[in-house]
């Protein structure tokens, strides 16, 4: 069992090196169609599995077509990553769509939609809020 700190450098080297392999190491044409980032990797504490969450950023299709090209690159990424990552077993890869920063950008989205919606009721409430204030202060005097 790896400790934790050697769990993330190990982690780190993998998405290093797999970013790297992205740009310029995979020859599939399917990879190329979205735009692919590695968001995060996960090793296991025995250090024989690892997750790479990619991003995609493109149309529903493509994601498909560019995660299917993906899943066939697999053996191609472990074995660079044998060569390239110094370990005594080269981890088993699988890939994972990380859609984080989709649903990111939709909860900002409906925040700021709020907002933008409550700034008309908010001015209301003041002009309402000013009425009561000078009806009061005009049956004072």
């Amino acid at each position: 069992m790896a400790t934790d700190r050697r769990m993330a450098r190990v982690a780190e080297q993998i998405k290093r090196e797999v970013s790297l392999m992205l740009m310029n190491g995979i020859k599939d044409d399917r990879v190329g169609t979205g735009l692919v980032s590695v968001t995060d990797v996960d090793v296991s504490g025995d250090l024989q599995h690892a997750k790479i969450f990619v991003s995609i950023y493109g149309t529903d299709e493509a994601k498909a077509e560019t995660m299917a090209g993906l899943k066939s690159a697999t053996g191609f990424v472990r074995s660079e990553l044998g060569h390239r990552v110094r370990l005594r077993r080269t981890p088993e890869v699988i890939f994972v769509e990380d859609r984080s920063i989709e649903r990111g950008d939709k909860v900002l989205n409906l925040i700021s939609q709020l907002s933008a919606d409550r700034k008309p009721d908010s001015e209301a409430e003041s002009a309402e809020t000013e009425a009561v204030e000078t009806e009061a202060v005009e049956t004072e005097e």
